[in-house]
């Protein structure tokens, strides 16, 4: 199983690369629109609206997969997904409101953060 775990965790931090690189000048830490934002839907952003969280779950996974016992797994995972759900909510929630003609089609073509779910 270390291999692929050691793929899922390669591959997830280069998506979370890719997606720093698609969002240039406008990654903060704490989430922000300035003046001069921009609504990026391309690159890694066209697969989901929060690309580094799907990456940072796949992190997450790949870890809990190599080194995590089932007792971790049941804490880390649904306390990720919980605190994920958190931030997503509140950052779509500012796009809305900085992108209000644009950020609902958008939101409604490109899922939040789990490709293949709402």
């Amino acid at each position: 199983m270390l291999p692929a775990t050691v793929i899922l965790c390669l591959s997830s931090a280069a998506f979370a690369a890719h997606a720093l690189h698609d969002l240039g000048r406008h990654w903060r830490i704490q989430a922000v629109i300035t003046d001069d934002h921009e609504l990026i839907t391309t690159g890694a952003y066209s697969v989901v609206r929060h690309p580094v969280y799907l990456a940072l779950l796949g992190m997450l996974a790949g870890t809990l997969l190599t080194t995590g016992t089932p007792l971790v797994t049941l804490v880390a995972l649904p306390l990720y997904l919980a605190g994920t759900e958190i931030r997503v909510r509140a950052e779509d929630g500012l796009l809305q409101a900085s992108f209000p003609e644009s950020f609902p089609a958008y939101a409604a073509r490109v899922r939040g953060y789990l490709p293949f779910l709402r």
